[in-house]
Order: C-alpha cells, then sequence, then structure tokens
C-alpha cells in the first residue's frame, strides 16, 4: 500500500512537471526541484547505460529496473505524457481563438522567469557576464533572423525533440518556451491535440535521443559551470522576449497581411500556414486591459511558484542543520 502510494505521488509529481513543460515560461525542471524529485530523476535517466543494456538484453528485468529505478521514472513520465496530452486541446483552442490574451499570460510569465533564474545567480565576474550578453545576443539575432514561423520538416521537428527535452531537464529554462523560440510550440501542441504522428515521430526519436545523450552532459554543465549555465539561459530569456510580443500582423507566404479580429485570431479559412509577422503597439480598448491583467497573472504565477521553491529549500537546510 506505501509503495502504491508512493508510486501514485510520483504520478501527480510528473502530471505537475508535464503541465510545467507544456506552459512557455515554467520549468518542468523547476517543479522537479520544488517537489524534491529532480536529483533522483537525473540519477534515473543517466542509469540507462551500457550496464542497463547489457541487464535488458540478458533478460534480467529485476535487475534492469532496480539499476534504472523504472518504476520511479515510469509513473512520472506517465504522469507528464497524460498532463501534455489534456492540456493540448486546451491550449490549441485558445491559440486559434484568443491568441492575444495567450501570448499575454505567456508574456507575464517569461518575463518573470528572467527575475527567477537570474537571481539565483551566485556571484557575477567577467565569465558570467559574458555569458549573459552571449546568451541575449543569441536570441536577439534569432529573433531577427527567424520570426517564429513553423518548419515542419523531419529534421527541424528531430533537433526541436532535442533541444526541447534537454532544456526540460534543467530548473529554470522551459522547454516549451524554447519551442516558441523556434517556432514550432504551436505546430507541436496541435499535432499532440490531434494525434498526428508524422510530426510527432521525429520529436519524440529526438527527445529520446537527446534524455540519453545530453543528460550527463547537462547535469555536468550545471554542477560544474552553474553561474555561467545560468547567466546564458538568463540571457536567452530576456533576449528572446520580442519573439512572445502578443500584438502582431502575420503575413502568408506571399507577403500578404492575414486578417484578423480584435483578439488576434485569424480570419482565414483552412489550415493556412504563417511565413511572417510584424509587431505593433495595440491601441488603448478592453482587449489591452485584459491582456495586462493576463500578463501580471502570468508574472506572480511564477513569483508564488518561486517563493515556493525558496521556502521548501530553506526548510531543507534548516531540517539537515538540525541533525548534523
Amino acid at each position: 500500500m506505501a509503495g502504491l502510494k508512493e508510486q501514485a505521488g510520483n504520478f501527480f509529481k510528473g502530471f505537475a512537471m508535464g503541465a510545467a513543460n507544456v506552459i512557455p515560461g515554467v520549468s518542468g525542471g523547476t517543479i522537479a526541484l520544488i517537489t524534491g524529485i529532480f536529483e533522483r530523476l537525473i540519477d534515473s535517466l543517466k542509469s540507462f547505460d551500457l550496464q542497463a543494456i547489457k541487464l535488458f538484453f540478458k533478460g534480467k528485468f529485476k535487475e534492469f529496473a532496480k539499476h534504472t529505478d523504472f518504476v520511479f521514472l515510469f509513473f512520472v513520465l506517465l504522469g507528464a505524457a497524460l498532463s501534455i496530452v489534456s492540456l493540448a486541446k486546451l491550449l490549441t483552442f485558445l491559440f486559434d481563438n484568443y491568441p492575444i490574451f495567450i501570448w499575454s499570460f505567456f508574456f507575464g510569465l517569461i518575463l518573470a522567469s528572467v527575475w527567477a533564474v537570474g537571481k539565483t545567480i551566485e556571484k557575477w565576474n567577467l565569465p558570467v557576464i559574458i555569458s549573459f550578453i552571449v546568451g541575449t545576443g543569441i536570441a536577439v539575432v534569432i529573433t531577427i533572423l527567424n520570426p517564429a514561423t513553423e518548419n515542419d520538416s523531419f529534421i527541424y521537428l528531430f533537433i526541436s525533440g532535442i533541444v526541447a527535452i534537454c532544456s526540460m531537464i534543467l530548473p529554470g529554462l522551459s522547454g516549451s518556451f524554447v519551442l516558441v523560440l523556434m517556432g514550432e510550440y504551436e505546430l507541436i501542441l496541435k499535432a499532440v491535440d490531434e494525434f498526428n504522428f508524422s510530426l510527432l515521430i521525429p520529436v519524440v526519436i529526438g527527445a529520446v535521443v537527446g534524455l540519453l545523450a545530453f543528460a550527463h552532459l547537462l547535469s555536468w554543465l550545471y554542477k560544474k559551470f552553474k553561474n555561467q549555465t545560468i547567466a546564458l539561459l538568463t540571457g536567452f530569456i530576456l533576449g528572446s522576449l520580442a519573439i512572445l510580443w502578443p500584438w502582431k500582423h502575420s503575413f502568408d507566404k506571399d507577403g500578404i497581411l492575414m486578417q484578423t479580429d480584435k483578439f488576434g485570431k485569424l480570419l482565414v479559412e483552412g489550415d493556412v500556414k504563417v511565413f511572417g509577422y510584424e509587431r505593433f503597439m495595440p491601441t488603448i480598448d478592453t482587449v489591452l486591459i485584459l491582456a495586462i491583467v493576463l500578463a501580471v497573472v502570468g508574472f506572480f504565477s511564477i513569483w508564488i511558484l518561486e517563493k515556493t521553491a525558496s521556502k521548501k529549500e530553506k526548510t531543507e537546510e534548516n531540517i539537515q542543520k538540525t541533525f548534523h
């Protein structure tokens, strides 16, 4: 009974991680930290090595499960997967009908993430400052060169899967935010909602490759060059805010402006692909006021999450001091 209760807890922790990974600005790694499973999750992912492969193909499934902490990992990933599938439908509806509102909320999330991630830098020195500038510069260049349009080629989707899953491991960096930056967020969200396997298969393959190949590297970078890594991520997030600007005109492949309603919904029939954006300043109306309110809600959502994490961290430190 205790084992069942533990796995149910792991399932719901995974569900929370999945929800975080669907929403740009919230990191699944941060949720893992808050719920106390981050280190165990990383250790489980890193354990899929040559020894694990040998145990599996020799039919020693009990030893394989113990070596990889498979039961724990299974329930966490099951919760995450079900969360992503269930939320995809809701977010797809919101993007199709109220894009200004949903992007405003996400804008607030990302803006708060700059503060939440940046404040964890323990010491500012020249390498850290350079990392911050490089991260900001990369994001700004991507914003200029790639206006976050979709690309449904196999290779690009495969790379998106690798990058997104790696960013999901790192606390402070949202995997779905990286997909927004790469222009693939809405495309993959719809693919999940519609179970479009022609688009999902390359993403999943990339995610598996990313997990197995980079779990060690990401863990090592985060531990060895923590301040530089966080500074790079902070700059990356800061420089990418322009992509999330809620008010933008959409253009088709011929550069013709696509009509929208006051909520930003495209008034075009059929599955039309957007090939470019032009950002503009909104007029003062009820839509703008609601959008600002949602941005503020998004900002304080991250603030509350960060405060919860800090409180949990302090509690754990006090417990450790008590026993030592």
